[in-house]
């Protein structure tokens, strides 16, 4: 899995297609958290944006009438389940390819300043927090900081990137629920209908399935942002160290 550049070569790739800058959404960002999560291959991503546009430029130049502007990359989310069906029947009987070297980037001691960075910003957030969400902030910063200093005492020796990840995507799970619980019914709702909102024009291309899992990665976005605590993953370890501001 790349973890740098799966979010950035989609985004890329919608822009160019599309012809103009357009900032993705977040219900467009956690479209992308479902495939990644999925295990969707960035290359079947690519090909069903290019087999959506495609459709779309072709039926610009047969009709008489203007098409609609794509103002979201959910309209081509239908086109990226052919594309991974494609991907899935393709390699049927083909061998297995070989690995791929691990991209750089994941040293140890880059991992530790990240897990210790958010550590601490769950601390200044657990404060403005109700007691049960900020206690889940608290101790997940506890146990970020007990993880880096296990990561630490890896180097350099090398490290499980996926066992790594496995277990920050799991804080973060529980960390996401105590804050569900914590949040007042009717904020949650008025997130929901914001999240079938923005999803309506879509629901023709994107099955059930995917859809509920959209709303969800909406919602945990949404809520996550609103009390400024940071995502877990190595996916949003920035490519630089950013400096202590």
């Amino acid at each position: 899995m790349n973890y740098f550049n799966y979010f950035t070569e989609i985004e890329d790739r919608f822009q160019q297609r599309r012809g103009s800058l357009l900032m993705l959404s977040t219900l467009d960002w956690a479209l992308i958290e479902t495939w990644r999560e999925a295990g969707v291959p960035l290359e079947a991503v690519l090909r069903g944006i290019d087999a959506a546009f495609d459709k779309h430029d072709a039926q610009r130049l047969r009709g008489t009438r203007r098409p609609r502007k794509v103002n979201g990359l959910a309209w081509c989310a239908q086109a990226v389940l052919e594309a991974v069906e494609q991907s899935r029947e393709a390699a049927i009987g083909t061998a297995p390819a070989a690995s791929e070297p691990r991209e750089s980037g994941f040293e140890a001691a880059r991992i530790v300043r990240y897990l210790e960075r958010n550590a601490a910003a769950l601390l200044r957030a657990a404060a403005g927090l109700p007691p049960a969400a900020g206690t889940a902030a608290a101790e997940t910063a506890d146990r970020l900081t007990a993880l880096a200093a296990a990561t630490s005492n890896l180097e350099p020796a090398p490290l499980s990137l996926e066992e790594i990840d496995r277990t920050l995507t799991v804080l973060e799970e529980k960390l996401f629920a105590a804050l569900l619980t914590a949040t007042p019914e009717a904020e949650l709702v008025t997130l929901r209908e914001q999240a079938a909102r923005e999803l309506a024009p879509y629901r023709g291309k994107m099955q059930a399935v995917q859809i509920k899992q959209v709303q969800q990665q909406f919602l945990q976005k949404r809520l996550l942002e609103a009390h400024s605590l940071p995502r877990l993953s190595l996916f949003y370890m920035p490519h630089e160290d950013e400096a202590d501001s």
